[in-house]
């Protein structure tokens, strides 16, 4: 009887302690498909942790295959490169462009997905962010160069196709976003009204120009065969039109990998505790359109909220061993 009795008394005092506010209670593991990332001092989860890796590994393989396609074009098919006004210097062009421009933005683009960095401050991830976007329009600069050198050395008009129209445009508006970008969320001038109303377009233009980008390379690609094997050649399926081909779909296909892991609303980075929901027109936290930002730590040194986040847990754990004490 003393043992059900004192069972019994057990029994309603962790019932009891299990419903004050508070108090922790173990969570169950979660379920298959799903991993948990160390995020913001807490465990979060990522849904559809498994196709997430499985896709990620995809797209850097299939990314990775294109640059290493280019490189073979302009070496095996092309001739090599140099830096000497001739074909050698415009073979530069591709394989800047391809790298830089495709597979580095790309990377660029999905890096705050990687469920390994949730850990990391937000001021970290938004330097890697604009670093290897930065990396991206040092290589599609020097592209540039190369060809306008190559067409003056060589007394070839300039911007008179539809591929160098689009190819300079989204060049511009590249470096334009990427400045802007910095400008705005990376250093801390800009208030937080202003980047609310600039997070949709910035996203959206992001995404967009990454697209014109591989129409772009894919003109330039088909134009670059046409001149140098003229349309009955092409037409015959020789192995550079055949080889080059098959690059033009890794381009697509690793346009359309990125496309997918960052359009997957369940693989975003999580928010950020403490957050409000902002939209430009200063609604409430209804519609699609809104934007997450942290009043309390957005302009806060990641010391400062690292030491915070410390205490919290400190004060949590002894509130913890307080209540289980009376148990």
């Amino acid at each position: 009887m003393d043992v059900r009795a004192s069972q019994g008394v057990k029994g309603r005092e962790r019932r009891k302690s299990e419903s004050r506010p508070g108090v922790s209670t173990l969570r169950p593991p979660p379920p298959p498909g799903r991993v948990l990332a160390a995020g913001y001092g807490a465990l979060i989860a990522m849904d559809g942790y498994k196709g997430f890796l499985g896709l990620l590994v995809s797209s850097l393989l299939v990314g990775f295959l294109s640059v290493i396609f280019t490189l073979i074009w302009v070496l095996h098919y092309r001739e090599g490169l140099g830096w000497d006004g001739t074909a050698l210097e415009f073979n530069w062009h591709p394989v800047l462009m391809v790298t830089g421009f495709v597979f580095i933005q790309g990377i660029a683009i999905i890096v705050y997905r990687l469920p390994w960095t949730w850990k990391c401050s937000k001021l970290l991830m938004k330097s890697i962010h604009a670093g290897l976007h930065t990396v991206a329009a040092i290589l599609v600069i020097i592209a540039l160069v190369s060809v306008f050198d190559f067409h003056n050395a060589l007394s070839i008009p300039n911007m008179y196709s539809l591929h160098s129209w689009v190819g300079l445009t989204v060049v511009i508006l590249y470096i334009l976003q990427l400045l802007l970008g910095i400008f705005i969320f990376l250093l801390p001038w800009a208030p937080l009204s202003l980047r609310a109303f600039v997070m949709p377009m910035h996203v959206y233009s992001g995404l967009l120009i990454f697209g014109t980008v591989i129409a772009a390379v894919l003109m330039g690609v088909t134009e670059k065969l046409f001149f140098a094997l003229n349309s009955s050649g092409y037409s015959k399926f020789p192995p550079e039109g055949v080889f080059t081909n098959t690059l033009g779909l890794l381009i697509v296909l690793y346009g359309a990998l990125i496309f997918w892991i960052v359009t997957r609303p369940q693989w975003q980075r999580p928010k950020e505790p403490n957050s409000v929901l902002l939209q430009p027109n200063g609604g409430g936290q209804e519609g699609a359109g809104g934007l997450t930002v942290n009043f309390s730590n957005v302009d806060t040194p990641d010391s400062k909220l690292n030491h915070e986040a410390s205490a919290k847990k400190r004060n949590f754990t002894a509130d913890e061993v307080g209540q289980r004490s009376t148990m």
